[in-house]
């Protein structure tokens, strides 16, 4: 079977697959459910039978809108389930095509190419590792959780979650305790709590248990007062809008932590060869441009250049 990307146009069948480019699959999914929440935001399972076997945190999917767009949006990856064979994903209406994808119904078919990109390091992870997203960089954050719930269980995450829209849940008081977190904030992501992984909210608009600021000032105050006995045990992980990921890295300097972010942004094909998302990149041989999509989304903080 060819795998060249002007095949994904006119493709082949096979077990509800119908074309491969390398480990990227193009399937027709059908859509389970897509349920509204407020700040028009969507949280959309679609039923695809081989992406959920290959896909891993932080890898995404290109998704068709409508027959009428031909071009795809793509979406970071909640939840997947290979055994039952779905993926979650959590977007936000934000033009035509998020618009288009707010409208698909229950048992719509829909076109899902991936899984895509390079995902986070999946092992040897340190002791204390603090995950961070923002808005719709959380989905990443949930599914690095709940693979280091699943493949990491010597580990103890703590998950971050900001929002300038109601969160796409109700949040409720954490029975979870975090020594060194400021006493108001106390609202969880209920099913981290549910897991048994600590979380934390942090908003300006005035949610009720959410620290009043940013994620990141939350994060520095929480890194300033466990001491440098838990920090050495600490490591970053984020995905948000472009400015936090900014001060993620500076944080990430500034407490000497290691730190992955996976980028935000704006793609055409998602394959790699438009180059239309490429960022710089600190190599030993100097600077170089790569691709967020396949090279990415997952950078070391330390090396990209946002």
């Amino acid at each position: 079977m060819s795998t060249s990307p002007a095949n994904v146009a006119d493709p082949v069948r096979r077990r509800g697959v119908l074309e491969r480019r390398g480990s990227i699959l193009l399937e027709t999914g059908k859509v389970l459910s897509n349920t509204a929440f407020d700040g028009a935001q969507q949280i959309m399972r679609i039923a695809v039978e081989e992406i959920p076997t290959l896909a891993q945190p932080g890898s995404f999917v290109h998704l068709r809108c409508d027959d009428a767009l031909p071009m795809r949006r793509p979406m970071s990856i909640m939840r997947v389930s290979p055994t039952e064979g779905w993926l979650d994903m959590l977007f936000k209406v934000h033009g035509q095509g998020t618009a288009r994808l707010a409208e698909r119904k229950p048992g719509d078919s829909i076109s899902v190419l991936g899984p895509i990109g390079v995902p986070f390091r999946l092992s040897g992870y340190r002791k204390r590792p603090l995950l961070l997203g923002g808005g719709v960089g959380m989905p990443p954050m949930v599914y690095l959780a709940e693979h280091m719930r699943a493949r990491a269980p010597e580990v103890s995450p703590l998950v971050l979650l900001a929002s300038e829209v109601p969160f796409p849940f109700r949040a409720r008081p954490s029975q979870i305790m975090v020594p060194g977190m400021p006493g108001a904030a106390i609202a969880a992501m209920p099913l981290l709590e549910d897991w048994g992984i600590a979380s934390r909210l942090a908003s300006r608009q005035g949610f009720p248990g959410c620290h009043d600021g940013l994620i990141t000032e939350l994060a520095r105050e929480w890194l300033h007062n466990v001491g440098p006995t838990v920090v050495s045990d600490v490591e970053l992980f984020a995905c948000g809008p472009t400015p936090m990921l900014r001060a993620v890295q500076a944080l990430a300097a500034e407490f000497d932590l290691p730190c992955q972010l996976s980028l935000e942004e704006y793609m055409a094909c998602a394959v790699g060869g438009c180059a239309g998302c490429v960022v710089e990149v600190r190599t030993p041989q100097g600077p170089a441009m790569k691709r967020v999509c396949v090279d990415g989304p997952i950078f070391e903080a330390a090396d990209v250049v946002i």
